[in-house]
């Protein structure tokens, strides 16, 4: 098998010699980790280079559009000429091209880059974690329940629950049934393996979301940021919601936003009023993370700034009014103090009447 390399030095032309290791894909990356462990399964054949920049940019943007241009023909005519053997492309545009026009067997694997890919994998490891946290409820609940036929006090006594599996798992069990035990013991370490394990993940989870998205992350925090990347399927999807509609996303009393722990920081009457602001300031460092060049968490930290101090502003003073004018208000005021001087009135004249009755 013959392999077809693009790089922006030119065109380079190998010749698999050992194609056994390309079945073995989990550890394919091993047999190039130096050049002496690369020479055993391919050896350089021809190498075209390019003549200057303009050239290798004319040639990149040809296999964007799927097309071949002369120097890449000049290649693969060699390649014809001088073996029958099938060709890897890694892209399958110039795979598809190479086929038709010069009738050279060409098979192809899909290892171009996209950014969904990325996406998936912390939309994957948000549901797994999910998925973790339930199953860790319910393996408590069984725990509690099941031990606490011979020790009834320990439920109250401590609290954590990875604390107390692990209490159980190496206390002495004198008045515990042989059978009874091992089951139980299974079950905590099942418990500990996988709280371990959700602390890994967790990990990792902070660190792909910084490394994605770092501005949402500032924002919102890994786990809502992770969230409503996962409800809108990629990054890029979320960026091209409004405002109002990344506000209720997740929905289920008042949405993600909603629960994110900058909301949670404020008061019940002021919670909707910050989960707008929020939202709102979130859609642009999903704007930001998606779309601009730089990757820091920059503007993600100057807007929490801002709605930091706008939250203790509205702490002190109340939310401002947003809606009606303070004409309506006036009027209010008025109609209250037209009332209350008509309450006045009658509670005098029952006064009066009172005392002229008295003898």
């Amino acid at each position: 098998m013959l392999v077809l390399f693009e790089m922006s030095l030119g065109y380079a032309n190998f010749k698999v010699l050992n194609e056994k290791k390309l079945q073995e894909v989990d550890s394919l990356w091993k047999a190039f980790e130096t050049p002496e462990k690369a020479n055993t399964i391919v050896k350089l054949k021809h190498l075209e280079k390019f003549q200057d920049t303009a050239e290798a940019l004319a040639a990149f943007t040809a296999l964007m559009e799927g097309k071949i241009n002369k120097q890449m023909k000049k290649v693969l005519k060699k390649i014809v000429k001088e073996a029958h053997e099938p060709l890897a492309e890694a892209d399958a545009k110039p795979g598809g091209v190479i086929k038709e026009k010069l009738n050279l067997s060409c098979i192809h694997n899909r290892l171009k880059f996209g950014a969904d890919k990325v996406d998936t994998m912390f939309i994957q490891a948000i549901s797994l974690l999910d998925n973790l946290d339930k199953e860790l409820n319910n393996y408590i609940m069984r725990c509690r329940e099941w031990y606490g036929w011979h020790f009834p006090e320990l439920g109250k006594i401590i609290l954590d629950n990875l604390t107390y599996c692990k209490f159980v798992d190496r206390n002495n069990y004198a008045s515990v049934s042989e059978e009874d035990i091992c089951n139980i013991l299974h079950l905590c370490t099942q418990m500990i393996e996988i709280s371990e394990y959700r602390t890994q993940l967790y990990e990792y989870l902070q660190n792909r979301m910084m490394a994605i998205a770092p501005s949402v992350t500032v924002m919102v925090g890994e786990l809502v940021g992770a969230q409503l990347i996962a409800h809108s399927g990629s990054l890029l999807n979320l960026a091209k919601h409004a405002a109002s509609t990344v506000q209720i996303l997740g929905a289920e009393n008042y949405g993600l936003i909603y629960h994110a722990s900058f909301v949670g920081q404020t008061s019940p009457k002021h919670k909707g009023k910050i989960s707008r602001m929020l939202a709102a300031k979130t859609v642009l460092a999903i704007h930001y993370d998606t779309l601009g060049e730089d990757s820091s968490s920059g503007i993600g930290v100057e807007n929490r700034a801002k709605l930091e101090a706008r939250l203790r502003t509205s702490e002190d003073r109340g939310i401002r009014k947003i809606s009606g004018t303070g004409k309506a208000l006036a009027k209010a005021e008025k109609y209250e103090h037209k009332i209350q001087r008509k309450r006045r009135k009658r509670k005098k004249g029952t006064i009066m009447r009172t005392k002229r009755r008295q003898p």
